[in-house]
Formats: structure tokens, C-alpha cells, sequence
């Protein structure tokens, strides 16, 4: 019987755990096509100190934790002085990948989860993706998903515009 109990009690926790962790309800997904190698495009985003570097709305990003580990959160200050607590979740070098999460910010959104890839297309081109899960938080599910769209865009646009071949 105590066995029995125990179980339940740990299946519980599990539960429990796994539902601090579960996707939003709506999703946001952007790919662009870069014109560089993912290993170039990677020094350019994949430090998670540098989306001040490749996002116009950013303006500084600051470190707590060392970058690379998971758990490293960065404040980001956007251009109004608004600011994002973010907290990186995985971080994968080697698949030029990395996923964080919004603890605080301004947004309307709720359990915001993020992942940006890159993939080489060939030799000199590189898809880039941006990826999320969220729930509105306050607004429509319509304004949640164009804001959250209209920031992926802001930013790949200026990835791809780094990149641009004369």
C-alpha cells in the first residue's frame, strides 16, 4: 500500500512539474533565408548577449549568469526604456540552436517559449528560424500573434539585411 502511495505521489509530481514547462496555446513561427554560411550567421546570433547586435527595438542586453548556460538570464532594454527578463533554456553550438523563455516583460503574452535555429540551405545560404509558443495575456489571441510576429520580423529583417550581397 505504501508503495502504491508513493507512486502516486511521485506520478503527481511529475505531472505537476511537466505542466510548469507546457506549451502556450498559440504559436508564432518566421524563416528567412540568409545569405551567408550558418557558421557566419551563428557568430552573429547565437551569442545570447547580442540581440541588441541584430534586433533594431533592443538597445542592451545584459548578462546574469554566464551565456552559454542554461539558466543565463539576460535584460534586455528596448528603446523606450521598456525592459525583458529572459532565461535561456537550452543552447546547442554545435545545431546552431538555442530556446528561452520570457520571465518579465511588457508584452501581452503569458508562458512564452522561443527557439531560434539555423540550418544550412547550401554552401553560402543559411534558413533561419524563429520559433514560439505563448498564450495572450490581456489582449486578443489576433494581437498577441501579430505582436510576436512583428517582432520576428523586425529582427530577421535586419539578420538578412546584414547579410545582403551587393
Amino acid at each position: 500500500m505504501k508503495t502504491l502511495a508513493l507512486k502516486v505521489t511521485v506520478a503527481s509530481l511529475l505531472l505537476a512539474t511537466g505542466s510548469c514547462f507546457a506549451a502556450g496555446a498559440l504559436s508564432v513561427s518566421r524563416e528567412v533565408t540568409v545569405d551567408n554560411s550558418s557558421a557566419t550567421v551563428w557568430k552573429l546570433i547565437g551569442n545570447f548577449n547580442a540581440l541588441d547586435v541584430w534586433h533594431p527595438a533592443v538597445i542592451k542586453s545584459e548578462l546574469n549568469g554566464k551565456g552559454t548556460k542554461v539558466g543565463t538570464r539576460r535584460l534586455l532594454t528596448l528603446g523606450d526604456g521598456a525592459t525583458i527578463l529572459e532565461s535561456l533554456l537550452t543552447y546547442n553550438p554545435a545545431k546552431a540552436t538555442y530556446s528561452y523563455s520570457i520571465l518579465k516583460s511588457p508584452f501581452p503574452v503569458a508562458n512564452y517559449k522561443s527557439t531560434i535555429t539555423l540550418t544550412p540551405v547550401d554552401e553560402g545560404h543559411t534558413l533561419m528560424k524563429w520559433t514560439s509558443t505563448f498564450d495572450a495575456n490581456g489582449v486578443s489571441d489576433e494581437q498577441a500573434t501579430t505582436l510576436i510576429g512583428g517582432i520576428y520580423d523586425a529582427g530577421m529583417a535586419k539578420v538578412v539585411a546584414n547579410f545582403k550581397k551587393q
